[in-house]
């Protein structure tokens, strides 16, 4: 804004030419004709000022431009042409503005910025010379629309100058990104893509490549700034770091070239980023090419690649084999023909036709030029015989954005002139006719700008080859449309390696150097059962990765299966035990062992070898809760029972003494009372387990480097011993009073049997503490099931195998006379 500010102070703050301290006269049009509509247009057909000292004349000597012949800003000439090929097109048209004939004005902005924005003021004020009052008030003597600039600079003073004014300004050839900011430039519009999408192409094809250490070089203007800002943002976003940037200018001295090219040659980085414009980067190329800086590998925007004149196969010997971006090219019918048929005699008042001509073939126009150093030209030159980048055509990407640009103004101006029915219209109804233009060119391109300003970003990757023949050409290798979706944009090249440290080889990993950038670094051999980025187990050479093997006891193994055979008969075994105390549930042995204890013991040990199974396979977090709390209620339901049994048989033998009332206090009411309370105690101690820290499924990684053990992990290792404690507890209790009552009258000599089913119970479960703890992986598993399956057979066989051999096999002593009689003898 301030630089708007200055420019606008620096314009209208004298009453003389604006530019009269550094030209001292009205600028003159390179190119000019009238109409009714003028369209103005400023392209850098020169890229440097001649200065003069300042003197004390009254009229300064006019300004003059210097640098064309030989350099690539002649193309600027072809862009100038192209504009006046369009115009044409459009007066001899029927549809596009008829009965209206375009004009055009074009200035020389001889890449200087205040000069650009000098023409663009002129173009839309007009010069002093030619306000006068004799003029009618209705002829047209601004320009509607200004086509150009070609660099950034030069073009952001124009449009910045000119947003205020509602004026819009179409350039074909300015990329800087900041443009599309429509805040600050909100009349800019331009048919070349933004140097965003040219960063992002950049940053893509060097990941593309495997590069992640290049330096940069940028031109030290809007453009060379911008664009490698933008390029570092998206290359740091890709992985990719960057050892250096330098920047370099035209009029910069050629110590800081040297100094560039010093630290080129110092660098490790062998890919070079280069945003630098055709002029900038003409001169580094000499002085590399003076040094010999060669083997570099250059990845340019597309600057690089629409100088052709830097295309020889001396550069070729700094930048061959470059890549890039380069503008689409595009077929423009008529326009050879159009170029080589100018003649400066068919129009001798264009300026721009004689300074073609004179600087093409070498001669001059002027009857006052007396030197002898310069041939008069004679008229019969032939621009067919030329070859040069005005006369060539093969690439005419920048020159059709000029052709699709003044289309754009004209395509606005039908629109608003069909609209007002041919009324006068203001700059402002242009830009907003401009902004939803929507048209298709001759040869195909479909023309229109987004909310920016900005048109489709598409590109073609290019490759700077040589052929045999020792010509140079810009060979296709791919495309860039940031229109597709992500991963349909196609690059075939075999290029070079630019790394700071190459790839980490198998069985290594990345240690990054202490002070320099991430994509330094040493490789240092995996840690043992490590391998970078993956799951698994390592190899020895750790350079393989090998999945673990997942292990758990499972139903579908040998021992699995066995276990679950085992649970499956003692259930059954249960049963049939059960079915037979019920069958014979009027007998006298089974009415003498208390036939309700008996089938709430049988009950509850047909849960015991059940609650087995819930041990076996993958498990889950349900799995993991049910298996232990229906181990611990089931066993202590099964102890209690025994308990129960063993109190009843002292009491029982109490009873029998003269006197004694005592089994009227523990009576079948009592009986249940105890079974029921100490069963309550450890299903409290369960709940109180899932609620605080419960069982959970877990991935055991540490036993074995090769395995993976799936487990139930206790959750509360305090509350897991107070449950196997508890059953402890009781069963010690049972023991001893099933020991003391061991000797007993036969009739009631079922605690000989309890006694030996508590021993075997208690060694069992005695050994297993050791067992559980130093069984690895499934087998912990295992341990466990086996010890609840052979407590619960001891209890069965122990405590009924005897009755049922009496039961079924000898009937005869099941009857009360001979328990009677038995306990007579004795």
């Amino acid at each position: 804004m301030l630089f708007l500010i200055l420019v606008i102070i620096y314009i209208f703050g004298s009453t003389q030419d604006p530019f009269c301290r550094l030209q001292g006269q009205p600028s003159q049009p390179m190119f000019s004709q009238n109409g009714d509509i003028v369209i103005g247009g400023i392209f850098s057909m020169h890229y440097n000022l001649i200065l003069r000292k300042p003197t004390f004349n009254v009229i300064p000597e006019p300004l003059k431009c210097k640098g064309f012949v030989n350099n690539s800003l002649i193309i600027c000439f072809q862009f100038a042409q192209a504009m006046v090929f369009a115009i044409e097109e459009i007066n001899n048209s029927t549809d596009l503005l008829p009965e209206i004939s375009l004009g055009y004005k074009i200035f020389d902005g001889c890449s200087f910025p205040l000069l650009a924005i000098k023409g663009a003021m002129e173009l839309i004020n007009g010069p002093e010379d030619e306000m006068t009052f004799n003029e009618s008030c209705s002829k047209s003597f601004f320009a509607p629309g200004l086509i150009g600039q070609s660099d950034s600079t030069s073009t952001i003073g124009m449009a910045a100058t000119l947003g205020p004014f509602h004026i819009p300004v179409v350039s074909h050839f300015a990329t800087c990104a900041c443009l599309s900011s429509r805040k600050e430039f909100p009349s800019f519009f331009r048919t070349i893509p933004s140097d965003y999408y040219q960063s992002k192409a950049l940053a893509q094809l060097v990941k593309h490549f495997g590069w992640t250490w290049v330096g940069t070089v940028r031109s030290d203007n809007d453009y060379g700034n911008n664009g490698m800002a933008t390029f570092i943002q998206a290359a740091q976003l890709e992985g990719v770091c960057i050892e250096y940037t330098e920047a370099i200018y035209r009029t910069n001295p050629r110590e800081r070239f040297l100094r560039t090219v010093e630290v080129i040659k110092q660098s490790t980085s062998k890919v070079i980023v280069a945003f630098v414009s055709v002029v900038d980067m003409e001169f580094l190329i000499n002085e590399l090419l003076l040094q010999n800086v060669t083997g570099f590998q250059w990845v340019s925007s597309e600057a690089l690649f629409s100088g052709k004149n830097l295309a020889t196969e001396a550069n070729f010997k700094i930048v061959g084999g470059a890549i890039g971006v380069a503008i689409v090219n595009a077929l423009m019918p008529g326009l050879k023909d159009f170029l080589l048929n100018i003649h400066p005699a068919n129009d001798p008042g264009n300026i721009g036709l004689n300074t073609i001509w004179e600087n093409t073939f070498n001669c001059s126009l002027s009857s006052q030029d007396n030197s002898s150093s310069i041939k008069k030209c004679t008229g019969s030159e032939n621009l067919e015989e030329i070859r040069n980048d005005y006369t060539d055509v093969t690439d005419l990407g920048v020159t059709n954005n000029v052709y699709k640009a003044v289309y754009a103004i004209a395509h606005s101006l039908h629109n608003l002139i069909t609209c007002q029915n041919k009324a006068q219209f203001e700059n402002h109804k242009v830009l907003h006719y401009l902004k939803s233009v929507n048209f298709t060119t001759r040869s195909g391109d479909i023309v229109y700008f987004d909310s920016n300003g900005d048109p489709v970003a598409k590109y073609n990757l290019v490759n700077w080859q040589l052929t045999k023949e020792g010509v140079t050409q810009f060979v296709i290798i791919g495309v860039y449309d940031a229109s597709l979706p992500e991963g349909h944009n196609t690059i075939h090249l075999t290029v070079p390696k630019s790394v700071c440290s190459e790839l980490c080889p198998p069985g290594t990993r990345k240690a990054v150097q202490k002070g320099r950038p991430l994509c330094c670094f040493d490789c240092i051999q995996c840690a043992e059962g490590e391998i970078t980025n993956k799951t698994g187990k390592s190899n020895k050479q750790r350079d393989l990765c090998i999945l673990k093997e997942i292990e758990f006891l499972s139903c579908d193994e040998i021992m699995g299966v066995v276990l679950v055979i085992f649970s499956l008969l003692g259930t059954c075994a249960t049963v049939a035990t059960a079915s037979v105390f019920f069958h014979f549930r009027q007998t006298p042995i089974v009415k003498a062992n208390n036939s309700e204890l008996s089938f709430l013991l049988l009950f509850s040990l047909s849960l015991c070898f059940l609650c087995s199974l819930t041990f076996i396979g993958e498990p889950s977090n349900w799995s993991c809760m049910l298996r232990h709390t229906a181990f611990g209620i089931t066993f202590v339901l099964c102890i209690s029972c025994v308990l129960g049994k063993t109190i009843v048989v002292l009491m029982a033998f109490r009873s029998t003494l003269p006197g004694s009332n005592v089994m009227k206090w523990f009576g079948p009411h009592q009986q249940r009372f105890t079974v029921f309370a100490f069963t309550l105690i450890q299903a409290i101690i369960c709940l109180l387990w899932l609620i605080l820290s419960p069982p959970f499924p877990y991935q055991n990684t540490t036993h074995y480097v090769e395995k993976i053990i799936l487990e139930c992990a206790l959750g509360s290792t305090v509350a897991f011993y107070a449950v196997l404690g508890y059953i402890g507890f009781l069963s010690a209790i049972s023991f001893v009073l099933a020991f003391l009552a061991r000797n007993l009258p036969d009739n009631f000599n079922e605690a000989k049997y309890i006694t030996f089913s508590m021993l075997i119970f208690r060694a069992v479960w005695i050994t297993f503490i050791p067992a559980y703890v130093s069984s690895p992986g499934k087998y912990t598993v295992a341990v466990e099931i086996f010890a609840i399956l052979v407590s619960s057979f001891a209890l069965l066989f122990c405590i009924f195998a005897p009755k049922c051999y009496i039961i079924l096999l000898k009937p005869e002593n099941n009857t009360k006379k001979k328990l009677i009689g038995k306990s007579t003898i004795k």
